[in-house]
């Protein structure tokens, strides 16, 4: 089986702050997907697994964040990391992500039940997130809802790449939650798929 260390899409990264201590470890396309390790959230561990299976990911994770305050720091930390991760995956010889290669597009509408998100993104180099989703719940577990867009900023900012993200509809905001997670993964995953040719650009280039 290929190792996250052995896979050529792969990736490790640590930061250490006041508010988070975080070792994650990506590979992009792995034989065996999911999630080993934790937040410390185990509702953000359960869109974090899904992300990665949806996605064909991997993600080896190890976390200290100060949730005696509450999860934000924790969740918008991991988004940076995970960025950075797909950001060293992409990384070329300027040590700037290289899109040669990618469809570089990705779209995916994904249901969970009475709830359905779609999310498009494009691996254009420039960081944008828009997301449209309402929740009702303050808490979700341990997770706040109000974190989402802190995660999806934290991650295509740092990649830097577009996302757009859309809770149609729903009533469940579990169900609203990993709809959105698994629409990600999927359309991130479309816009990772290699082709052959130069950059996917009209002007030769981002």
């Amino acid at each position: 089986m290929t190792t996250i260390k052995e896979s050529k899409r792969a990736a490790q990264i640590e930061r250490e702050t006041k508010e988070t201590k975080i070792r994650l470890s990506l590979c992009a396309d792995a034989e065996k997907p999911g999630l080993r390790g934790s937040s410390g959230i185990g509702f953000f561990d359960h869109m974090l697994n899904s992300y990665c299976v949806h996605g064909g990911s991997a993600m080896e994770l190890r976390c200290v964040g100060d949730l005696d305050v509450d999860c934000h720091h924790t969740v918008e930390d991991i988004g940076i990391l995970l960025g950075r991760a797909y950001r060293e995956v992409l990384r070329g010889p300027d040590g700037e992500p290289d899109f040669t290669g990618l469809a570089r597009f990705g779209d995916a509408c994904v249901p969970m039940d009475e709830a359905l998100a779609h999310c498009a993104a494009d691996f254009s180099g420039r960081a944008y997130l828009h997301l449209e989703a309402q929740f009702i719940s303050p808490m979700i577990g341990g997770f706040d809802p109000q974190t989402v867009g802190e995660f999806f900023r934290a991650l295509s900012f740092h990649i830097p790449m577009t996302l757009h993200l859309r809770v149609l509809y729903g009533m469940n905001d579990h169900h609203k939650c990993e709809a959105l997670f698994k629409a990600a993964a999927r359309a991130v995953s479309q816009a990772l798929s290699p082709r052959c040719g130069a950059v996917l650009s009209a002007k030769g280039g981002f």
